[in-house]
């Protein structure tokens, strides 16, 4: 399967695009989850506004997963037996558009499940079932060196804040807004990148 192709994405296109795919593949099932893609992305992006965290992290947790849908290895299933690198892919699109510490929340917010299973024993206890089998497909909890090194992130702790606002958003029949709600968050946060 060939890789989508995203050359012709714009600043001033990038948060249209973004709310296209919301429209056309938020009601994908999340991973054997009780939400949808865009109701665990919205939850995310909702608990981090009410916690009055920065628009950069509101951001983040909006997109975080967005690499389900534009990776060209197709969308996470919960029967797969691989890994399909959904975090590489949403931040590979990012990357032109956003600041590094989005991009760093959605590229590694993988790596932040597997550092915290390694570094805080009681956070595997909080992982769903759907969860515990993407982390063994995705290398299972980080040894001590990996552990170690991925410390030295200068965005871990924001990294981090994503990663429990990922676990969070997967509450059934929660009312949130939606995308177009933040788009103009998410607009503000690519201007004040690519000026």
């Amino acid at each position: 399967m060939s890789a989508p192709d995203f050359s012709t994405l714009t600043p001033q296109n990038i948060v249209a695009f973004i709310g296209d795919i919301f429209e056309r593949c938020g009601d994908a099932e999340y991973l054997g989850e009780p939400v949808t893609m865009a109701e665990h992305m919205l939850q995310g992006a909702t608990f981090a506004e009410r916690d009055g965290l920065d628009e950069e992290i509101i951001v983040a947790a909006l997109l975080h997963d967005i690499g389900h849908f534009t990776s060209e290895f197709g969308t996470f299933a919960i029967d797969d037996t691989q890994d399909r690198y959904h975090e590489h892919a949403g931040a590979k699109v990012l990357e032109r558009f956003f600041p590094r510490v989005v991009t760093d929340c959605v590229r590694y917010h993988v790596a932040a499940k597997r550092y915290l299973c390694a570094t805080q024993p009681d956070y595997f206890d909080r992982l769903s079932p759907a969860s515990v089998h993407s982390l063994n497909l995705q290398g299972g909890p980080m040894s001590e060196q990996e552990a170690a090194e991925f410390a030295q992130n200068p965005n871990l702790e924001k990294i981090i804040q994503v990663r429990y606002l990922d676990e969070a958003g997967k509450h059934a029949g929660m009312q949130t807004p939606d995308y177009w709600y933040f788009a103009p968050m998410v607009q503000r946060v690519v201007e004040a990148h690519c000026q």
